[in-house]
């Protein structure tokens, strides 16, 4: 994608454009969201398939390998697709849960809330169908979207305390930290240290949220960046593991069959048999 942000929508008639296409788990180099008015979804992503009705919300994230299939639902569908590049909103809160929880794929209630969201939609595109677009107004009206977005997703974790919120700020620094630097043959005491925090304190935060230590995220991060790889590279198992700071090939693939159920090589031959 050129520019730095694109807006559409999909309805009946591209949902049978995209069933008919040779459309198969890929990446981007921007982020995504969906905004899912009428019909369904079926999406593939972090390697699970889910099907949505709408309302949802669905946000991914550049580099992440996924599939999108939409559906008639009552012979409808009417899903906004909103595509920026990361410079577009240097950073947005969004990002914590869309890196490592299941809230990819967000379900909303049909109430005032999303027709709010819905709204948003709207206003955003009658300003994009502008002769000459005011982005920084796109811009802010995109924010508003995530603020609302964001807003949803603690109605469905009423429970989150001041102290959560703030171990959740710090987590999220934790996973910016972590993009910039996974594939270096860092570990915990490398993270904490740039937190200005202890080893034992940032692992208490990450087994509070993900119910894993910091050094089980580091490696489901390598994980995640090796099965892209995998599936969108002809590099070799040695090379991946290389890419991601394993120098040893049986190293790599034992951390790798340890957390996957699979060796590096038994997983592209099933991603590339279910491609094909």
């Amino acid at each position: 994608m050129k520019e730095t942000f694109q807006l559409f929508q999909l309805t009946e008639k591209e949902v049978g454009q995209i069933q008919a296409s040779e459309n198969v788990p890929h990446t981007h180099d921007y982020e995504e969201l969906l905004i899912g008015v009428q019909g369904s979804l079926e999406h593939f992503i972090d390697f699970t398939c889910t099907r949505m009705d709408a309302p949802f919300v669905s946000f991914v994230t550049k580099g992440k390998v996924h599939q999108v299939i939409p559906h008639l639902k009552d012979g409808v569908c009417n899903i906004w697709a909103i595509r920026f590049k990361s410079e577009f909103i240097p950073e947005t809160t969004f990002q914590l849960y869309a890196y490592y929880h299941n809230n990819a794929n967000i379900p909303i209630p049909a109430d005032r809330c999303f027709k709010r969201i819905e709204t948003i939609c709207l206003l955003i595109r009658d300003e994009y169908m502008e002769k000459e677009p005011d982005f920084a107004v796109i811009r802010h009206l995109l924010s508003a979207l995530f603020t609302m977005v964001e807003s949803e997703r603690r109605k469905l974790h009423p429970d989150e305390t001041p102290l959560i919120r703030t171990q959740n700020s710090t987590f999220k620094n934790f996973l910016l930290l972590l993009e910039e630097h996974f594939r270096r043959p860092e570990g915990v005491e490398f993270y904490a240290e740039k937190l200005f925090m202890s080893s034992r304190n940032l692992n208490i935060i990450c087994q509070n949220i993900l119910q894993q230590s910091v050094s089980e995220i580091i490696e489901t991060r390598k994980l995640i960046e090796a099965k892209n790889l995998l599936l969108t590279t002809d590099k070799t198992i040695a090379e991946i593991g290389f890419d991601l700071g394993y120098n040893d090939k049986s190293y790599f693939t034992s951390v790798f069959k340890r957390k996957s159920g699979q060796t590096p090589s038994e997983f592209r031959k099933e991603m590339v048999a279910i491609i094909s």
